[in-house]
């Protein structure tokens, strides 16, 4: 038997997590992907951002702790 095609996947339900409304103004909480485009948010880690669409990642400046 053939089996059945998978379903395409959909977006996560929870995008508005990633929005901010200010009266009428609305922000982006995320920062965009240069490659995809506006829409396409990066994942923030701990030492990087990175885009799970593309895989382009920025890594974030270490901060000096001062003299050891």
């Amino acid at each position: 038997m053939s089996e059945k095609p998978q379903p395409r996947s959909r977006p996560s339900p929870k995008v508005w997590q990633f929005y901010e409304v200010k009266g009428e103004t609305l922000t982006r909480k995320r920062k965009s992907c240069p490659r995809c485009g506006r829409g396409t948010f990066m994942a923030e880690h701990q030492d990087r951002q990175a885009c799970g669409k593309c895989g382009y990642t920025e890594f974030n400046e270490k901060q000096s702790e001062g003299p050891a």
